[in-house]
C-alpha cells in the first residue's frame, strides 16, 4: 500500500475543503510519524487505505459518476412504496452535484451527457433551477453564476425517516460507491426522525413525484371530464328568451321602417325627418344586437350539456330581469370589434393595497389592504361626489380620507374591518350584494354590501389565505391557502364542504369551472389541477410553467382554461385532453390576473409590467391547418392589442354581462412611467 500516496491525496483534500486547521493537523502528525521509530505499516488502516485510493481515483474518473447515480437512481425507484418517496428526496441534489463536480474537473462532454440523460426526472420540481444549471459550460461558470456557487458552498436539508434513512446507509456500504457516498456526505445535511416515513407532501421543495411525472400526470388525465354546461341555465334560458325578444323587436321594426317611410312621405320639415330617421337606426342597432345574441346562443348550444353536482340556490326574478337586460345589450366582441375599458387607478396606497376585485356590473371595486381593512367604492356615489363623470381615463380613487377635490367630509368608500392580518384576496359575488375577502389571519369572511357589515367568519385553512372565489351561481364558494390544500365552501356553512389535497407546496390561486361542478388550483408547485367538486378527487394536472402560477380564467363554453405565471407566461389549456394547446407570450412580469369576454372570442390578461394585453381565442382553438404547419408557424395565440398604464401595475379584470371590460390596479412609483 503506497503510504505517501494517501497522505498526499488526504492533504489536498483538507486543503481542497478548506480544513486548514485539520490540514495542519495532519501534516504534522505525518512528521511526527516519520520520526518515530514505529512500523509505518501501522501509520493507517487497510481497509480505510482502499477506500481512500478508491475514492481519488474515482474523482479523475467521468464514468464512475453515471455508473453510481444511475444504481442510486434505480435502487431509489425500486423501493419499496412506503419508503420510496422519501429516499428519491436524495437523487436531485446527487444529481446536480454529479453535475457540477465533472464540471468543475474539466469534463465538459461528459458533464452534458448526464445532465441531459437525467434532467427529466426534476424538470417538475425545480425546471427553473435546472434551466439555470443548464447554462453551466465550463469551471469558471461554477464561480461566476451566483446560483451554481451557492449550491457548492452549502448542503441541502433532507427529511428521512430512520428506517430510510439505514437503507440509504446499507445501500452504499454494500455498493461501495465512492463517489456518490462522498457527494451524499458533503453535501446533504440529513435530518433523521424515528417512526412512519413523512407523507409525499411535506417539504415540497424536496419532493419529486414518484415514477416519471409526465406519465403520472398522464394517468390522471385519463380521467373523464364533463367540460360543457349547464342543463336548462339560466343564461341559456335568458338568451333564449332573448333571442325571441329580438324577433319581436326586429318585426316591431320592420313596422316602424314602415311608418317612417310614410312619414317622409306626409312630412316636408326637415327636423322631423332627422329625428325618424335616428330612431330608424335605433331600430336597426336593436335588430342587430338580436342576430348578436342569436349567434351567442348557437354557439353556446354547440357546448355539451351536463347536470349540476351541487344544488343550485333559486335565483330571484328581479335578479333574472337585470340579468335578461344585460344580455340583450351585450357587445359581440371579436378580433375586429374590442372591447371597451375602463380603469380604476388607487391612489395613495403606500403600497399598501394587496388585492382589488371588480363586481360583475362594475358598479363596485373592493380593495385590500395590509393593515387588514377590506374597502368598498360604489362607482355612481364616486361619481356623483367628485361631479364628473368616474369612467374616463384611470380613475383616482384614493385610500387617504378624504379624497382630492372630494368636498364632503365623508368617507368615499365603505371600510369593512375584522380581519386581524393583511387581506389578500377579495371577491363579488354574481348579484354584487355579498363580497367575500380572506386574510393571512387563515380565516374568511362575509361581508354585506347591503347592510355594511360582517356576516360570517368561515375558519378552517391553518395559514394564511391566498385566494377565494364566488362561484358564477353564487352561494358556494372555493379557497386556497399556504397549507397546500383548496376548499369548498356554502355560504350557510362555516365548516367547508370539501378538501382538496394534492399540491406539493402553496396554492396560490384559485377558479371555478363555468358548470360548478369543478374548480382548478394554481400552485408555487408550478402545476395547475383540476378537481371535481362532488368527489374532491383530481381529474386533471397541467403541466408546463417554469414558475409559480397566479391566475387562472375558464373560457364560457367549460372547454378551456387559461393560466398565468410569475415570468409573464400564459398558458391555454384544453380540458378535455389536459394538453396545452398554445403559450400566450408577451409579458414581461407576473400575470397576475386572467378573464375571457362572455362569448370567449377574446382573453384579457392583466401584469405587473403595468400593460393589459387582448388575446384572440378563436384563431389558437381551432385545430392547426396542413398548409400552415408545412411553412412551420406554430399555432400560437395572437395578441391582438396592448394597452399600456401610465405607471399601474394590473391587479384584476372583469368584463361585464355587456362585455365591457373594466380593470384596476394601483399607482407604483417604482414602476416605469410611461
Amino acid at each position: 500500500m503506497d503510504e505517501e500516496l494517501i497522505a498526499n491525496f488526504v492533504s489536498a483534500y483538507l486543503k481542497k475543503k478548506g480544513f486548514k486547521e485539520t490540514e495542519q493537523a495532519f501534516q504534522e502528525e505525518l512528521r511526527q510519524n516519520k520520526t518515530n521509530s514505529s512500523s509505518p505499516s501501522s501509520f493507517i488502516d487497510v481497509d480505510v487505505a482502499k477506500h481512500l485510493l478508491s475514492f481519488s481515483e474515482a474523482e479523475n474518473i467521468p464514468a464512475k459518476y453515471l455508473e453510481g447515480y444511475s444504481k442510486l437512481r434505480s435502487w431509489a425507484y425500486n423501493s419499496l412504496d412506503l419508503y420510496k418517496h422519501e429516499l428519491l428526496r436524495v437523487l436531485y441534489p446527487v444529481f446536480i452535484h454529479c453535475f457540477m463536480d465533472l464540471v468543475a474537473k474539466g469534463h465538459i462532454q461528459e458533464a452534458r451527457t448526464f445532465f441531459n440523460r437525467f434532467r427529466e426526472d426534476h424538470e417538475m420540481m425545480h425546471l427553473r433551477d435546472i434551466q439555470k444549471l443548464e447554462g453551466v459550460l465550463s469551471p469558471s461558470h461554477l464561480e461566476e453564476m451566483e446560483f451554481a456557487h451557492s449550491l457548492r458552498q452549502g448542503k441541502v436539508n433532507i427529511k428521512i425517516c430512520q428506517y430510510s434513512y439505514e437503507m440509504l446507509l446499507q445501500y452504499l456500504h454494500k455498493t461501495q460507491t465512492t463517489v456518490i457516498l462522498g457527494i451524499i456526505n458533503e453535501r446533504i445535511n440529513f435530518q433523521v426522525f424515528p417512526g412512519q416515513p413523512s407523507s409525499i407532501s411535506d417539504d415540497a421543495e424536496l419532493v419529486t413525484l414518484t415514477g416519471s411525472t409526465q406519465d403520472t400526470a398522464n394517468q390522471i388525465n385519463k380521467k373523464e371530464v364533463h367540460w360543457g354546461l349547464l342543463e336548462d341555465s339560466l343564461e341559456e334560458r335568458l338568451e333564449k328568451a332573448a333571442g325571441l325578444l329580438s324577433d319581436s323587436e326586429k318585426a316591431e321594426g320592420e313596422t316602424k321602417d314602415g311608418d317612417v317611410d310614410e312619414n317622409k312621405k306626409r312630412t316636408a320639415e326637415g327636423g322631423k325627418q332627422g329625428g325618424s330617421i335616428k330612431k330608424v337606426k335605433k331600430d336597426k342597432t336593436a335588430s342587430a344586437t338580436g342576430k348578436t345574441l342569436r349567434a351567442e346562443a348557437n354557439s353556446a348550444s354547440m357546448a355539451p350539456r351536463v347536470k349540476p353536482e351541487l344544488a343550485l340556490p333559486i335565483i330571484s326574478t328581479e335578479v333574472e330581469e337585470s340579468i335578461l337586460e344585460d344580455l340583450r345589450n351585450r357587445v359581440q366582441l371579436s378580433s375586429v370589434a374590442l372591447p371597451s375599458v375602463s380603469f380604476y387607478t388607487f391612489i395613495n396606497t403606500h403600497n399598501g393595497l394587496n388585492c382589488s376585485s371588480i363586481s360583475y356590473d362594475g358598479a363596485l371595486v373592493a380593495g385590500g389592504f395590509s393593515d387588514s381593512s377590506l374597502k368598498v367604492w360604489d362607482m355612481a356615489k364616486l361619481g356623483q361626489q367628485a361631479g364628473n363623470t368616474v369612467l374616463q381615463d384611470e380613475n383616482d380613487m384614493s385610500t387617504s380620507d378624504p379624497v382630492t377635490g372630494h368636498t364632503s367630509g365623508k368617507r368615499p368608500y365603505t371600510l369593512f374591518q375584522g380581519h386581524s392580518g393583511p387581506v389578500h384576496s377579495a371577491t363579488f359575488s354574481p348579484i354584487g350584494d355579498f363580497v367575500l375577502s380572506s386574510s393571512a389571519d387563515t380565516t374568511i369572511r362575509l361581508w354585506s354590501t347591503k347592510l355594511n357589515a360582517n356576516l360570517v367568519c368561515y375558519k378552517g385553512h391553518n395559514y394564511p389565505v391566498w385566494d377565494v372565489q364566488f362561484s358564477p351561481v353564487g352561494h358556494y364558494f372555493a379557497s386556497c391557502s399556504h397549507d397546500r390544500t383548496a376548499r369548498i365552501w356554502s355560504m350557510d356553512r362555516i365548516q367547508p364542504l370539501r378538501i382538496m389535497a394534492g399540491h406539493l407546496s402553496d396554492v396560490d390561486c384559485v377558479q371555478w369551472h363555468a358548470n360548478c361542478n369543478y374548480i382548478a388550483t394554481g400552485s408555487s408547485d408550478k402545476t395547475v389541477r383540476l378537481w371535481d367538486v362532488q368527489s374532491g378527487e383530481c381529474v386533471r394536472i397541467f403541466i408546463g410553467h417554469r414558475s409559480m402560477i397566479l391566475s387562472l380564467a375558464m373560457s364560457p363554453d367549460g372547454r378551456f382554461m387559461a393560466s398565468g405565471d410569475e415570468d409573464g407566461t400564459i398558458m391555454m389549456w384544453d380540458l378535455s385532453t389536459g394538453r396545452c394547446v398554445t403559450p400566450l407570450i408577451g409579458h414581461t412580469s407576473c400575470v397576475w390576473t386572467l378573464a375571457f369576454s362572455c362569448e370567449g372570442s377574446l382573453l384579457a390578461s392583466g401584469s405587473a409590467d403595468c400593460t393589459v394585453k387582448l388575446w384572440d381565442v378563436t384563431s389558437s382553438t381551432k385545430p392547426p391547418r396542413t398548409d400552415e404547419n408545412k411553412t412551420g408557424t406554430p399555432n400560437r395565440l395572437r395578441s391582438l392589442k396592448t394597452l399600456p398604464t401610465k405607471s399601474t401595475p394590473v391587479y384584476s379584470l372583469r368584463f361585464s354581462r355587456r362585455n365591457l371590460l373594466f380593470a384596476a390596479g394601483a399607482l407604483s412609483k417604482n414602476a416605469s412611467t410611461a
